[in-house]
């Protein structure tokens, strides 16, 4: 079993930054689709984005492309999101998710499609 942390979160005003960081620990071997989802209070988890395991496919929801940036280094076995120019709209809980995948080249974007997920880490957006 793959235990996942998150963190990084935190309190920022608008138009600033946050990086938030996902470790897997346990056993990560084999290839592991990664993507990150929120959930804002009192609405559903959301997608937010997504890479494959050899990171050159990645997804992003409409509404955070341009702004947020998924990444991945497996030889730490840690993803990250980059947060930049941060809404009020984008305060939530912000959780990783994983799964494996037959191939480096497939990523995810339903929950469905995630086995595996973090206790997650809270981004609040001051206006």
């Amino acid at each position: 079993q793959v235990q996942l942390v998150e963190s990084g979160g935190g309190l920022v005003q608008a138009g600033g930054s946050l990086r938030l960081s996902c470790a897997a620990s346990g056993r990560t071997g084999g290839n592991y689709a990664m993507g990150w989802f929120r959930q804002a209070p009192g609405k559903e988890r959301d997608f937010v984005a997504a890479i494959s395991w050899g990171g050159g496919v990645t997804y992003y929801a409409d509404s955070v492309k341009g702004r947020f940036t998924i990444s991945r280094d497996n030889a730490k076995s840690t993803v990250a999101l980059q947060l930049n120019s941060l809404k009020p709209e984008d305060t939530a809980v912000y959780y990783c998710a994983q799964r494996r995948a037959p191939s480096g080249s497939y990523a995810y974007t339903a929950i469905r499609d995630y086995s595996n997920w973090g206790q997650g880490t809270r981004v609040t957006v001051s206006s």
